[in-house]
């Protein structure tokens, strides 16, 4: 099985339901993907874009009896890992699509390209003589319009192999993928400009007529939307050791605080401390134990990732201090009492 694939598996979902103008929730899907890969940082990536409308006119333009136009859409939508020649001869061996006509379609999905390709296919009498198609390629054109002011558009790619095999999708639809380079030196001998494909992690696209599917009046809810492989980038992440953060710990909680005690019988204490922490607005926890070992109490704020450890003891409530523990450097120092959420505050600012 293909590493970052699973039989089950989880996604992050996000989804616009509700009629607005055309594009403008599309756009702002395609703005989250770019957002939350760049944040992720996996590495390079692209996200390609398409609309069944354009697929659907083309393959009509291309002579595709309409009772094929699916099936030739699974065809075209292994393009990213198979070549065309191998797609001609399903189309035309096993679906029984004529060879001619696959020729024509082989014309159209090799095309790649950004907001001139659509112009481009504007002006091309076939598809925009037909209705659907020039539907498509309009709020294509748009949409491009509205990705440029997102300042997203050097990671878009509108791609007519992208096709998605589902059959809900009624408009745009896209895909992320991490690429690399020719320059990687590990691809396949083509332009070295050229970006090649090494994992799909996003995807998504309009769907126009599902949801009300499931409504007992049929009442149409336009939605557009996408999902991300939650274990797919695990996956990557795993495999990528040269992320800034790959060697850091990762955080468990949003604790800034631990108060501890190495002495018996503070139980109270502790209690007090975190009441005054919390009433503060300082996110704080403590052991559920009567009297915890101070080394089991230190453990735990290493492996949940918790910065800071507030330890008080006989002495400390005699001062009036409390010592503060730095977890990354062991560094303590003692801090007023009176002082301790300003101290708190200050360290754990920029966690």
């Amino acid at each position: 099985m293909t590493r970052g694939r699973y039989r089950e598996f989880y996604q992050c979902d996000f989804d616009v339901a509700g009629q607005y103008d055309a594009m403008i929730p599309d756009a702002e899907c395609l703005k989250i993907i770019h957002e939350i890969l760049s944040e992720l940082q996996l590495g390079e990536f692209l996200i390609k874009v398409n609309d069944r409308r354009i697929l659907d006119g083309m393959f009509e333009v291309c002579g595709v009896p309409a009772d094929k136009f699916r099936t030739m859409c699974s065809s075209v939508d292994k393009m990213d890992k198979t070549a065309w020649e191998d797609i001609k001869k399903e189309m035309v061996a096993e679906k029984g699509l004529a060879p001619e006509t696959a020729d024509k379609i082989g014309e159209y999905v090799q095309l790649k390209g950004n907001s001139e390709l659509i112009d481009r296919l504007l002006k091309d009498d076939k598809l925009s003589a037909n209705k659907v198609a020039l539907e498509g390629l309009k709020d294509m054109r748009q949409l491009f319009v509205y990705l440029k002011v997102f300042g997203v558009e050097e990671k878009i790619a509108f791609d007519l192999s992208l096709a998605r095999g589902l059959d809900y999708y009624t408009g745009v639809i896209y895909e992320a993928v991490l690429v690399q380079t020719q320059a990687d030196g590990e691809t396949k001998q083509n332009d070295s400009s050229e970006s090649v494909g090494v994992g799909s992690v996003a995807g998504g696209g309009r769907y126009d007529g599902l949801v009300g599917m499931f409504d007992p009046k049929g009442r149409k809810v336009p939605c557009v939307g996408f999902s991300v492989g939650v274990e797919r980038i695990f996956s990557i992440m795993e495999q990528n050791d040269e992320r800034p953060y790959s060697n850091q710990k990762v955080r468990t909680t949003e604790t800034q605080v631990f108060v501890a005690t190495a002495q018996k019988h503070l139980l109270e204490e502790r209690m007090k401390m975190l009441t005054e922490l919390w009433q503060s607005g300082i996110k704080a926890e403590f052991m559920y134990k009567k009297d915890p070992k101070l080394l089991n109490q230190l453990q735990y704020c290493e492996e949940a990732g918790i910065p800071l450890v507030a330890i008080i003891g006989e002495q400390e409530l005699k001062d009036g201090v409390v010592k503060l523990r730095v977890v990354s450097t062991r560094e303590e120092i003692n801090v007023a009492r009176a002082n301790l959420t300003e101290e708190i505050a200050k360290r754990t600012c920029q966690s």
